[in-house]
């Protein structure tokens, strides 16, 4: 029985796409000596159910799952299953899901090219402990560490921009729509339109060419 292996990982899958759930299973049986999948789950609800049920390791979860957010999920996780770590496995190549990831808790952000015995080694990792980010995503944090040992913190900071001011600014800059900015940052509109008011009223602006001016004199987003 695959429980008696010494060190074996046990996980929990959870996407909205059984045909992708088949995939990771198919693919991680190939490593019977290091991990095995205790359940699957295609929605949120039926996920926490597996969790309480089996106790896994790892839980291995989208950023969205359908309708519903990933990342909720995560906080819902290791909060109430602390000893359960969380890693998201998602085609969101998009440092904004993994800083938010990362603040709810999640142990690894890695993209879903990956191949098995890549993720089973980053897997391993996680058990030891650790937190994993995928390489492509890896220089753009280093980039944002070193802004923080450089004293910037985020950009907009010295201009009284909290971080998710910040966030929702470069968006916004970049063409994003109210719509599309909560859809990144997985919040409501009513929330981004919030963010947005608090940053004009800061950049003593009233409109999103002139933050978008601001933006750009600054420097802010390169």
């Amino acid at each position: 029985m695959p429980e008696s292996v010494p060190n074996l990982l046990r996980l929990v899958l959870v996407d909205d796409h059984e045909m992708v759930l088949h995939g990771l299973d198919a693919m991680l049986g190939h490593f019977p000596r290091d991990v095995a999948v205790v359940g699957q789950a295609t929605t949120a609800g039926a996920a926490l159910i597996l969790v309480a049920e089996q106790s896994p390791d790892v839980v291995l979860c989208d950023v969205r799952i359908g309708r519903e957010s990933g990342l909720d999920l995560c906080r819902q996780i290791t909060t109430q299953y602390p000893e359960t770590r969380v890693v998201l496995l998602t085609v969101y190549d998009d440092e904004h899901y993994l800083y938010q990831g990362l603040r709810v808790g999640a142990s690894g952000y890695i993209l879903k090219r990956i191949d098995g015995q890549e993720l089973v080694r980053q897997l391993r990792r996680v058990g030891e402990g650790e937190t994993v980010v995928d390489h492509a995503l890896a220089g753009r944090v280093a980039l944002s560490a070193a802004r923080l040992s450089a004293g910037e913190f985020w950009p907009g900071a010295h201009l009284g921009l909290t971080q998710r001011e910040s966030e929702v600014l470069e968006l916004l800059v970049s063409g994003h729509s109210n719509k599309a900015v909560a859809s990144k940052l997985v919040v409501s509109e009513d929330t981004v339109k919030t963010h947005i008011r608090g940053l004009y009223r800061k950049l003593g602006v009233s409109d999103r060419s002139g933050a978008t001016a601001v933006a750009l004199r600054e420097g802010l987003f390169r």
